[in-house]
């Protein structure tokens, strides 16, 4: 009698259990999407006006969506804003300054992860934490004086070399390699292997998912980066995007439709990269070829 009553109870209290999973879920899922649109409805608006006229732009009442769309504003931002140019500019620029952080990063906190003995390599460590410390605005001058004395003044160099080496890429890459048992390094020592290549054949393709991480960072930090461009840059040509877009607001008059329109073409390569490459990020077991 008590077995059966036992296992009657059972669904019951699944049940109960499930109604009240439901119940705290339901309000959290709510808030959430709240929540996601209150975020998404600026850039909506943004995105749509893009595809307005000037004329529609300020009238009144405000509507979201374009009476009529038109691809005007994109049309003059390909033509005669030179798009190309600066778009080519900052693309190299993200392209380099992230292959090269990624891999200073990568051996930099490598050498941090396993060649710890010496006590002077987790001074290094602290110091170089340190730095993240520091607002940007900091250095800005001192970094600028180096790279004018060292002739990198107005040149693609001065907006790379700067930007190399990041106290949270070599982090990143610190924390992953110190997971990876030492084991592994002194088996490949005991083959034959030299530093070099259990670097480059072994460390370096398990930390995937630490390369696509900060690679996204990095492209998206140098894509975006306007300070920097806007004091070492000084040749019209030389541009950045984020440069030109701000040389489209005039004193007295601002051209809207060519900057939302160019705005909007600014931002698709980094919805593009991200779209491309979060699922190595999200899906990527980082514990991949090691046993627990």
């Amino acid at each position: 009698m008590s077995t059966a009553t036992t296992a009657a109870a059972r669904p019951r209290t699944r049940k109960a259990r499930k109604a009240k999973e439901l119940g705290t879920a339901i309000p959290v899922t709510a808030f959430l999407w709240l929540l996601a649109a209150v975020y998404a409805f600026p850039i909506l608006w943004f995105l749509l006006s893009a595809f307005k006229p000037g004329s529609e732009l300020f009238q009144y009442p405000l509507s979201i969506l374009p009476e009529d769309p038109t691809l005007g504003g994109f049309e003059k931002a390909w033509n005669r804003f030179d798009f190309m140019l600066y778009f080519s500019n900052t693309l190299a620029v993200a392209l380099a300054t992230t292959a090269l952080t990624v891999m200073a990063s990568a051996m930099t906190g490598y050498a941090l992860a396993k060649y710890r003995e010496q006590r002077w390599v987790r001074v290094f460590f602290i110091c170089l934490l340190a730095t993240t410390m520091l607002p940007t605005e900091v250095i800005l001058s001192p970094t600028f004086l180096v790279i004018r004395d060292l002739g990198m003044y107005d040149t693609f160099a001065g907006l790379v070399v700067p930007s190399i080496l990041t106290a949270t890429g070599v982090f990143m890459f610190r924390q992953y390699f110190l997971s990876v048992p030492d084991d592994i390094v002194e088996a490949a020592r005991i083959d034959g292997a030299r530093e070099a290549g259990i670097f480059f054949r072994i460390m370096l393709p398990m930390s995937r998912p630490i390369i696509m991480t900060l690679a996204i960072f990095s492209f998206q930090w140098r894509w975006n980066d306007y300070v920097w461009p806007l004091i070492v840059v000084a040749d019209e040509r030389k541009f950045t995007l984020q440069i030109a877009l701000r040389s489209i607001v005039g004193a007295e008059n601002i051209d809207w439709p060519l900057l939302l329109a160019a705005s909007v073409m600014s931002i698709l390569p980094l919805v593009l990269i991200f779209i491309v490459f979060q699922k190595y990020v999200m899906n990527e077991d980082i514990n991949a070829g090691l046993k627990d």
